[in-house]
């Protein structure tokens, strides 16, 4: 019984031990911060490399689903290059949310190797005609820092959300007023029955 017991123990600790490098891998979005400019609005992330990550040319992230996002208001700094597109890219066996019908944000890095985490990568934009957000998916590349082997992540990360158009309250009757117009309808054509046949 004793056994099992520490056996219990050593897989909980190993477990916790993988979730919790796993969710230090890769790319992530530490901050977001939304400013008013020219009529809309600058989409700002602060993006940093773990630790455990190295950074090489082709690793890319990707923000999924930025509703109002205006061509040519993005920015990056050096070494890093904007792609839009409506789905993707994304890393291989990772799953996040992604709607096909709103672009997606990727910046890819084609720089020299930074061989280790721990750093901030600097800002990276873009501007929407949208302010209200939502929480979307985040996933990216790296390579470990120990081995070089190619990394992947998810994660969450704040988008705008294009608002949703509440119904107008006149444009559905209420119930009742649907019953007193099916209850009045045969009246009225009782009254022109009479008419016609006085």
């Amino acid at each position: 019984m004793l056994g099992r017991k520490w056996i219990s123990r050593f897989l909980l600790a190993a477990l916790v031990a993988c979730s919790a490098s796993s969710a230090q891998a890769g790319l992530l979005p530490v901050s977001v911060s939304v400013l008013p400019e020219g009529g809309n609005y600058r989409w700002t992330y602060a993006i940093v490399l773990p630790t455990d990550s190295k950074l090489q040319a082709g690793n890319y992230f990707t923000i999924y689903d930025f509703h109002g996002y205006v061509a040519g208001g993005e920015s990056a700094p050096a070494d890093w290059v904007f792609e839009g597109a409506m789905s993707g890219p994304t890393p291989a066996l990772l799953n996040p949310s992604d709607n096909p019908d709103v672009m997606n944000l990727t910046w890819r890095y084609n720089g020299p190797t930074i061989p280790s985490g721990q750093i901030g990568l600097g800002n990276f934009w873009a501007i929407s005609t949208i302010s209200e957000s939502r929480v979307d998916s985040f996933t990216a590349i790296t390579n470990r820092t120990s081995d070089g082997v190619i990394d992947s992540n998810i994660t969450e990360t704040d988008v705008p959300v294009a608002p949703t158009t509440p119904t107008d309250p006149n444009l559905v009757p209420e119930p009742t007023t649907l019953l007193l117009a099916g209850l009045g309808l045969p009246l009225v054509g009782l009254a022109r029955l009479r008419r016609k046949s006085a």
